[in-house]
């Protein structure tokens, strides 16, 4: 992998910490109301949740991965499937301010100290949310031809992606209190219209890639 890749996987691992949803707001909440060490158990669920989707993106589309190692247009897959997520995380109903308020002040009661059922809980929190699977699903489908379809360098791409992703919700964590303040209805409201436009764009780009010569389209960014 080289520095581009790497820095790449870094960022997408950096996005993902902050994305708002309920696997958010239990991290936060857990690490208020139960210290540090149950938060990172819950966050261990929720990261084992993301492998889970990540296997299933890889090996369930892995036929579409090799059309597109030889057909770059087929990359208008992975360009729709973010575009679809962008518009579902930007009209979502579930992002009314009002909605947000409920979610961020409501107590979710967990057991004290009973570190299994903390892990499970992030673990089906996040596997129940079908959005996350979609968006392993363009990612992969993005990455993988990329890097020529070779397994390891593909596997070594998301680990940092995880890695990335755990050492954010790490600082998230012993950052609790803080962030639990600043993150008010009127913020969060508008950081996830945000993310829904950042993907939509995403997603037109990755689509347009697939039809259009690279060279063209590096012409069109300068």
């Amino acid at each position: 992998m080289d520095i581009y890749d790497l820095k790449n996987a870094i960022l997408i691992g950096f996005f993902m910490a902050f994305m708002i949803g309920p696997v958010f707001f239990m991290l936060i909440q857990t690490s208020i109301l139960k210290g540090a060490r149950a938060a990172i158990v819950f966050d261990l669920g929720v990261i084992l949740g993301d492998i889970t989707f990540i296997l299933f993106a890889y090996y369930g589309s892995r036929p579409l991965l090799e059309k597109i190692k030889d057909d770059p247009r087929l990359f208008f897959f992975g360009g729709i499937v973010l575009i679809v997520y962008g518009l579902i995380t930007f009209f979502d109903k579930e992002n009314k301010k009002e909605k947000l308020e409920a979610a961020k002040t409501i107590e979710v009661p967990i057991i004290k100290n009973n570190y299994l059922k903390l892990f499970l809980k992030g673990y089906f929190l996040n596997f129940i949310n079908i959005g996350v699977l979609a968006f392993w699903l363009g990612t992969v489908l993005v990455i993988g031809p990329t890097l020529n379809m070779n397994q390891n360098a593909i596997f070594s791409y998301f680990g940092v992606i995880i890695i990335a992703y755990f050492v954010t919700d790490l600082g998230k964590i012993f950052l609790a209190k803080q962030l639990k303040n600043k993150m008010t209805p009127t913020l969060i409201y508008k950081v996830k219209k945000i993310m829904g436009i950042i993907l939509i764009v995403c997603g037109v780009f990755l689509f347009l890639k697939g039809f259009i010569p690279n060279d063209k389209i590096n012409q069109l960014i300068q």
